[in-house]
């Protein structure tokens, strides 16, 4: 093949040769090196770089945070934003994290709010405010911590300019609405809403204040996502007609059995340590039990289970990717078949939703009972990416724009032809995937990142953009439409599994539909 036919062949297709980047591998040795050197210096591929955002020092004055929750997240989100207990800090394997999140730079904020239906847990909450991991407590301590025993107190209070929402799901839209309402900035962990009702008021509520709100989706912030998202804008992939989603896990704290440890021990609380009435909000009246305080996800009272859970990552960041919106329709299928003590979300679970308009199908699959790990694909007619902490394209065998390239064997079907590998982890690699339900979310590209040859923890540069958006206006990547988007999506899916019915969206009337 001549040299222009084959820049002509490779015309708009990024290859990246940085890190850590394996180049249009070929099974002919001999050839490989001879095409590399060419589509590289031809194309100056290395400018694929440029599409992942710099990481700047957060500066201005400081803003004073109120958390809300402190059981499983909110301690991963006070990390983040540079607060830890002095013994974690000092004596526990959390050491080595900290030390990199050092590096990381100071976010200037300060933790001045924890509100906790939990005497155990707002106790561990204070204990974090009160030491900043960048002065070792000296920042801290001239920001005084309060503790809060109803969410409105700490609303109410002019010391509080915003708020992180840490609870169980089936608080979070209300939780938002109100303190919104309150005049609080807001970052809310996903999901942000339960049943249909909850979509228009707290959507309506935010789009009609002038508070910056990000959902707790760390997807925009990884360096492979924000490169997928620039080879697709490129158009490597081709005319895209399908994206599969998937979840495998196979644990029972995959599966939300968390009232019990890993020795099968009751975790601590009871009814005079938990403030119960407030814990179950606006949802049904029921005797305080542990397992529904802890293993909360299992319950549809309380949550949606794998959509809330798990498929809100997976739509979010196809969503950032695609730009799908909101679905035409939605069916779903699955069952409850092996974790059954308690509790009423499936363990197996099939959701298909369709975009005419778009000419794409998304599917999302789920099993909670066998761990071969499945990725996240998008399929176009020219090839598939696979992406999540790591990013490979697959060249597809019947390609017409690739078949040149394939017949002379500088690109093999089946095998990748570009690689995105994240080739060195942060110190807190280990504590960072201690458990099943941990290594799948940093597969998932949801955990660490590499930006420049340096390790970042996602969460933290999602409070940090959120942060700045305060600080310096602008609007953040999971802002409320994006959100909204997600949420009608959710509930159009948990609808069609729970009612065994089709959904579809009226975009005139704003209402979900049963078919």
């Amino acid at each position: 093949m001549e040299r222009r036919n084959l820049l002509k062949a490779f015309a708009g297709i990024p290859v990246l040769g940085a890190l850590g980047v394996e180049v249009f591998r070929k099974s002919r040795f001999d050839r490989r090196h001879s095409a590399q050197s060419q589509i590289v210096k031809a194309l100056e591929l290395e400018d694929l770089m440029d599409s992942v955002k710099p990481v700047r020092e957060s500066t201005g004055d400081v803003i004073r945070l109120g958390l809300a929750g402190f059981g499983m997240r909110g301690p991963q989100l006070a990390r983040a934003l540079g607060f830890v207990d002095k013994e974690s800090f000092r004596n526990s394997p959390l050491s080595a994290e900290l030390e990199t999140q050092l590096k990381q730079g100071n976010l200037h904020v300060a933790l001045t709010g924890i509100c906790d239906v939990f005497d155990l847990h707002a106790d561990m909450g204070l204990a974090a405010a009160r030491h900043d991991i960048h002065t070792e407590g000296e920042f801290a301590s001239k920001h005084p911590v309060k503790r809060y025993r109803h969410y409105h107190d700490m609303l109410e209070d002019p010391d509080i300019d915003a708020v992180i929402i840490a609870t169980p799901d089936f608080h979070h839209a209300r939780m938002t609405r109100e303190a919104i309402e309150a005049g609080k900035h807001v970052y809310c962990e996903k999901a942000l809403v339960r049943r249909e009702e909850e979509l228009e008021p707290v959507y309506q509520t935010d789009k009609g204040s002038d508070r910056v709100f990000q959902l707790g989706h760390q997807n925009p912030q990884n360096a492979i996502f924000q490169q997928a998202r620039e080879l697709i804008r490129r158009g490597l992939l081709g005319k895209i007609s399908h994206v599969e989603t998937t979840t495998n896990r196979n644990t029972a704290n995959g599966a939300w059995f968390r009232h019990v440890d890993n020795q099968g021990n009751l975790r601590p609380g009871d009814a005079g340590s938990i403030d119960w009435t407030q814990w179950l909000g606006d949802s049904p009246s029921v005797p305080f039990d542990i397992k529904r305080f802890y293993s909360w996800a299992r319950y549809f009272d309380y949550d949606t289970g794998l959509f809330g859970q798990l498929f809100s990552h997976e739509y979010d960041a196809v969503n950032q990717l695609l730009h799908l919106g909101i679905p035409d329709t939605v069916v779903s299928s699955g069952g409850q078949y092996f974790y059954t003590e308690f509790g009423e979300i499936p363990d197996l679970l099939h959701s298909s939703f369709e975009y005419p308009d778009k000419g794409i199908t998304l599917t999302y699959s789920a099993n909670l009972t066998n761990s071969h790990s499945r990725g996240r694909t998008i399929y176009g007619q020219d090839a598939a990416m696979t992406v999540g902490n790591d990013l490979t394209v697959v060249p597809d065998s019947n390609s017409k724009r690739l078949d040149p390239l394939l017949k002379k064997g500088y690109v093999s079907a089946g095998s990748p032809m570009l690689e995105i590998r994240r080739d060195s982890q942060p110190s807190s690699a280990l504590d960072a995937v201690s458990t099943a339900s941990a290594r799948y979310y940093a597969s998932r590209g949801l955990t660490s990142t590499n930006i420049h040859g340096k390790a970042w923890d996602v969460t933290h540069l999602h409070l940090k953009e959120w942060i700045d958006c305060i600080r310096n206006g602008g609007q953040p990547s999971a802002h409320i439409d994006m959100a909204y988007e997600e949420s009608v999506t959710l509930v159009m899916a948990d609808i069609a599994y729970r009612e065994q019915c089709r959904t579809k969206w009226n975009p005139v009337t704003r209402k979900i539909e049963r078919l």
